[in-house]
């Protein structure tokens, strides 16, 4: 496998609050199928900084490969802190996202947007 320049990347920000999600521990798995079974394999594990993005890339230096990647944003955790008069109901426990690298030498930024009642993302520069 040759070095690369591709990297995986991603923030989590807290749409309800406006601010930066801190302390979110975000794991990085590869997905492979096998006719109807599926597994994943763990590669990467960090946890957001005050700003909400992580020191380093979650996977580069040569190890990005073309496969299915799936994203988990533990926020059930990042939200136990707050109160339910604040929150209300929240619904998310992990935030799943799965995405497909086709190139390894690009970086895929795949930030997550939070609130209580919803979250979304997109492809990031």
């Amino acid at each position: 496998m040759s070095m690369s320049d591709g990297r995986i990347t991603t923030h989590v920000l807290d749409t309800s609050k406006g601010v930066p999600a801190a302390g979110v521990r975000i794991e990085l798995y590869t997905l492979k199928r096998d006719g109807e079974q599926e597994s994943k394999t763990k590669v990467a594990e960090s946890v957001t900084n005050a700003d909400g993005r992580l020191d380093a890339p979650l996977l580069s230096g040569g190890k990005l490969e073309p496969a299915i990647y799936e994203l988990q944003f533990h926020v059930e955790s990042y939200y136990a802190h707050r109160s339910l008069e604040e929150l209300g109901q929240v619904l998310w426990t992990i935030v799943p996202i799965r995405f497909a690298v086709s190139d390894a030498s690009s970086h895929y930024h795949i930030p997550l947007l939070i609130a209580p009642g919803g979250y979304s993302t997109y492809r990031g520069s």
